[in-house]
């Protein structure tokens, strides 16, 4: 407890404790937590944490602003207006983007050369958010992490009520519409207005913040843009897990109006969804090898999760695997870039891709984007369909008959999904052999190899793999399945979450 110089009290929040105490957390990429949760009082002493972090490694300029973006949940605004107010009260000028999505608005902060924050929980439900923090460079990597948690706020005890929330009400009321228009004019003006021309594209609106903003880009490239299931309600879009009903939305979509692709995206549009011809969905890692191929990438990261056909398609020259979680992605391209490779980048299961290097075409330079983000994907596979004079499913075939799956069982607890996983990955491989024989083998048969670089990752002699490993940012258990046919990556997938379902 002190005093500030005007008299008032002052609280120390040790963020460490505070993380604990709070129940919101750092996950794959940032804090989350439940919105009640992730109260004013919280989210301001994160935020103050970041920026002294930020101070303490002069990542940031005296005079700088702090751009502020988030998506559509209803708790969004107010976690935007703690935010900010924990900018201003720092010294530094916060710059309200509106709502639109992740990567524009860290696209933003890496032109401005200016620290940015992106309030959002992505594709998780509504009853959650988080908050997303850019360092002037790009993503917060997991030293930054650490050197947040290291932080010790003092923050001002008039500020908050008992319940953590703002005694006064601060509004975010204007906002500059630079961030959204940088981000629309990055494509058009690279790609051009005939780069789409004569597509007809189905664009799935939910409730993605992009909806707007990938409509008017792909309208710009010269396509015919419809919008889809447009919702005023938050709808937990998972790239990774797509709904059941999502699925055959895109089927009834596709056959109704003759559409070349459907394009959509998660919360926060920094994760892709893009369907072929027939509604049908592409998976992520499927969908990040055709666009690494487009850019005619030379070094490819992505997480150990991912589909084996990089490697079966023998496209590029060095495929470095990854730990899941965009910052082990960002970590592996800078090594990558600084090894001597020309064109790096990255994707995730979910699809968001990365890039470490700017691609030229043309004459023309797209600079280079070390974050998620969801356009860049559907254009290029839009792009090389239409330059191979194809549809977009025959670009899919032409790559190793490898398929994957995924879900995740909700509800799960991180801890006792890590106690669980321990069973069979101890080190010695006989004996974990055994135990995973013991509860998969009645399914794929023998192991061959086990891989703990995150969760534990399965191969077995009939050429399968499953994969477990605990959510990242929620409590979820999450499973992988790879086979040599979609229909088998599906049974297994479904059979090892009902499996699961009795660990409880």
């Amino acid at each position: 407890m002190g005093k500030d110089n005007e008299g008032k009290a002052l609280s120390t929040y040790k963020i460490e404790e505070l993380m604990e105490s709070s129940g919101v957390k750092f996950g794959t990429s940032g804090a989350r937590g439940l919105a009640v949760q992730m109260t004013d009082s919280v989210c301001y002493a994160y935020t103050v944490a970041f920026i002294q972090h930020l101070e303490s490694t002069n990542n940031i300029a005296n005079d700088s602003v702090v751009a502020i973006a988030g998506d559509l949940r209803p708790s969004t605004p107010r976690i935007c207006a703690a935010v900010a107010k924990a900018v201003e009260d720092r010294g530094y000028t916060p710059v309200f983007c509106g709502y639109i999505p992740s990567p524009a608005v860290a696209y933003y902060g890496l032109l401005k050369k200016a620290p940015s924050v992106m309030v959002t929980g992505s594709h998780i439900p509504d009853d959650r958010n988080g908050i997303k923090y850019n360092t002037p460079l790009g993503e917060i990597m997991k030293s930054d992490e650490e050197g947040i948690r290291a932080q010790k706020v003092l923050v001002n005890d008039g500020l908050c009520n008992e319940e953590g929330f703002f005694v006064e009400v601060y509004e975010l009321t204007e906002v500059d519409k630079r961030a959204d228009e940088l981000f629309v004019k990055r494509y058009t003006d690279f790609f051009g207005k005939q780069a789409l021309s004569g597509l007809r594209l189905g664009v799935y609106e939910h409730s993605c913040v992009g909806r707007d903003v990938m409509k008017k880009i792909y309208e710009e490239l010269g396509a015919k843009v419809h919008g889809l299931g447009r919702s005023e309600v938050f709808i937990p879009v998972d790239t990774e897990a797509i709904r059941p009903e999502d699925v055959e939305l895109a089927k009834a979509w596709a056959s109704e109006n003759s559409f070349d692709a459907i394009l959509s995206a998660d919360g926060d549009c920094d994760r892709p969804l893009i369907s072929d011809e027939r509604g049908h969905w592409l998976r992520g890692d499927v969908a990040g090898i055709l666009c690494a191929k487009f850019l005619n990438a030379d070094a490819v990261a992505t997480p150990v999760s991912c589909n084996t056909a990089v490697e079966l398609c023998e496209s590029f020259s060095d495929v470095k695997r990854t730990r899941i979680g965009s910052p082990y992605v960002i970590a592996c391209m800078k090594e990558a870039s600084q090894s001597g490779a020309k064109m790096v980048v990255g994707y995730e299961a979910n699809g968001g891709f990365l890039t470490n290097s700017d691609f030229t075409q043309d004459g023309k330079t797209l600079d280079a984007l070390p974050t998620r983000d969801a356009v860049i994907l559907h254009i290029a596979l839009l792009a090389m369909a239409k330059e191979k004079e194809c549809k977009v499913s025959e670009l899919v075939e032409e790559l190793p008959t490898r398929f994957t799956a995924s879900n995740r069982l909700k509800e799960f607890p991180t801890e006792k999904s890590k106690a669980k996983l321990t069973e069979f990955y101890s080190g010695n491989f006989s004996e974990d052999a055994n135990a995973i024989e013991a509860s998969f083998g009645h399914l794929s048969g023998k192991v061959t190899s086990i891989d703990n670089t995150d969760g534990v990752r399965i191969s077995f002699d009939s050429g399968e793999i499953i994969h477990l490993r605990p959510s990242g940012n929620a409590p979820e258990l999450r499973c992988y399945n790879e086979a040599d046919s979609e229909e088998r990556a599906v049974e297994l997938n479904e059979l090892c979450i009902e499996l699961m379902s009795h660990w409880r």
